[in-house]
């Protein structure tokens, strides 16, 4: 039997450290929580690429989770309706999410993993979905407020 050779070692523990440092965010999809009727909880999460976000079905709603606007590059994603959606950040930058049912409610999300070079074009994105709120009209600005 052949011995390991020192870099197939040492990539084994690159791997083994960058699968480790890996977190998961929950966030849950409400019919009211602490910001007011229909939303995510949290509204911003600060991740790390590599992350996962999973977005829980916590009350039968249909509340679903979609990608509106993404780093480029960055896998769109679009759960179905009450379902567990799991969404692996792949690529630096700020990530907007809805729930479609409820978008015009205000049913929205941020996402920042690593820096946020993107920051310009989500808040625009942003400001033209907010103008068509009935309620929640500034969930996203609150959100972005947070993207350091």
């Amino acid at each position: 039997m052949k011995k390991p050779t020192l870099a197939l070692a040492a990539f084994t523990l690159a791997i083994a450290a960058t699968s480790a440092g890996a977190a998961d965010h929950v966030v849950k999809m409400l019919n009211a929580g602490k910001d007011g009727s229909m939303v995510f909880e949290p509204a911003f999460v600060k991740a790390e690429v590599g992350d996962t976000v999973v977005f829980a079905p916590t009350e039968k709603a249909a509340h679903n989770s979609a990608s509106l606007l993404l780093p480029a590059g960055a896998k769109p994603w679009k759960g179905a309706p009450d379902a567990e959606v799991k969404v692996k950040l792949e690529k630096e930058g700020v990530y907007l999410y809805v729930c479609e049912p409820h978008k015009m409610m205000g049913m929205v999300g941020v996402i920042q993993a690593g820096k946020p070079a993107n920051l310009a074009d989500a808040k625009a994105a942003a400001a033209k979905e907010q103008a068509g709120f009935v309620m929640g009209k500034d969930r996203f600005d609150k959100a972005l407020a947070q993207v350091k």
